[in-house]
């Protein structure tokens, strides 16, 4: 659509999903809720300053902006803060934005923590991937996410048979194989970014990491949510659905910020160390990538240098796909960190009892 068509089309295709959705809405089933229905509104403001200053703070270092750190401090203070207002308020037994006593559950925590590390594993992947496809081997929008299929699909259709075919597995098991798929797929990625020219030699690792990621999709949530009473199912779902929302954020928003901020770095420093640069250009290619480092194909480079003689040409385009090859590099480290964590994190699910669904043991949190 986006290469034949606009990318508008997309957003309007997203009204169809979302009209669809909406027509579907009496197969939701209402569950009678008997709590306080009060606001919490510092509890929700300091969760937007909290989640939102962690994201907005890499995003601003991902542009060179200014008061990275304060931005980052702000989110982790009120996040702590969060902490310590959700547990005061609850003790009070007053009316909490989330409910602090789901958290020592332990399926619970362990489920929404692998939530989030499944999708800081997407979201880092999802954007180290299409800028190496579309930077380093020039593909279009199209050829991008053809090369990415075997990435959704068989993400996609695991998730099905994992679902229906767990028979007596333990969902722990399941989990620890998935985040192992991530892991060996994207770090076999890593070494292939410098070395081809082809996106049929991503085929395999994309199906490795598909799969693992099919495998979490088909267990997490159930795992998370399974143990929560009904009446309270709605809070959880909400907080494991935010979980996995800023888990994604998160791992789009690092992974660039790391991939720019190496990228500028390796650029400098081998502009810095080339024989062929004049001192002059070398001091403003350093100056401006300090002020917008920007991940370019040689293609679109070169127009930039055409007054330029030739053995700068050839130098610059040298260290422009180096560096950025590097730098892409370096952002899948992202991702494949992500998917460690959650394999040892998983192995922590693996200690506790399988969960039993709350509305059949009628479990009730604390």
């Amino acid at each position: 659509m986006t290469t034949f068509l606009s990318w508008r089309v997309g957003f309007g295709l997203e009204v169809v999903v979302i009209a669809v959705v909406l027509s579907q809405m009496k197969l939701v089933r209402d569950v009678v809720y008997t709590g306080p229905r009060q606001i919490d509104v510092v509890g929700a403001i300091l969760s937007v300053l909290g989640m939102g200053g962690l994201v907005l703070g890499i995003l601003v270092w991902q542009e060179g902006g200014e008061f990275v750190g304060l931005l980052i401090a702000i989110g982790a203070v009120a996040l702590a803060l969060l902490s310590y207002w959700l547990v005061r308020r609850k003790r009070a037994g007053k009316p909490t934005l989330l409910d602090p006593g789901l958290f020592g559950f332990p399926h619970f925590t362990t489920g929404i923590s692998g939530q989030l590390l499944q999708n800081v594993t997407l979201g880092g992947a999802m954007i180290a991937l299409p800028i190496f496809l579309q930077m380093t081997l020039e593909y279009n929008a199209l050829e991008t996410g053809l090369t990415l299929a075997p990435l959704s699909l068989s993400m996609f259709a695991v998730a099905v048979l994992a679902g229906r075919k767990a028979g007596g597995r333990r969902p722990s098991n399941i989990v620890l194989v998935g985040f192992a798929l991530c892991a060996v797929g994207l770090a076999v990625i890593i070494p292939i970014v410098s070395r081809t020219d082809s996106g049929w030699t991503l085929f395999v690792p994309l199906l490795i990491t598909g799969s693992g990621l099919g495998l979490l999709v088909s267990q997490l949530n159930n795992y998370t949510l399974s143990p929560i009473e009904e009446e309270r199912s709605s809070e959880a779902a909400g907080v494991n659905s935010a979980a996995g929302s800023f888990g994604l954020s998160f791992g789009l928003a690092m992974a660039g910020g790391i991939m720019l901020a190496f990228l500028a770095f390796s650029f400098t420093n081998q502009t810095e160390n080339s024989a062929v640069i004049p001192q002059a250009q070398q001091q403003q290619i350093a100056d401006t990538l300090e002020d917008d480092a920007e991940v370019m194909s040689n293609a679109q480079l070169e127009p930039l240098l055409a007054g330029e003689p030739e053995d700068v040409q050839t130098e610059v385009l040298r260290i422009n796909k180096e560096a950025r090859d590097r730098s892409l590099q370096v952002a899948l480290l992202v991702p494949v960190l992500a998917s460690l964590l959650g394999l040892l994190n998983a192995f922590r699910m693996r200690r506790l009892p399988d969960p039993t669904p709350a509305s059949i043991e009628g479990v009730a949190l604390g």
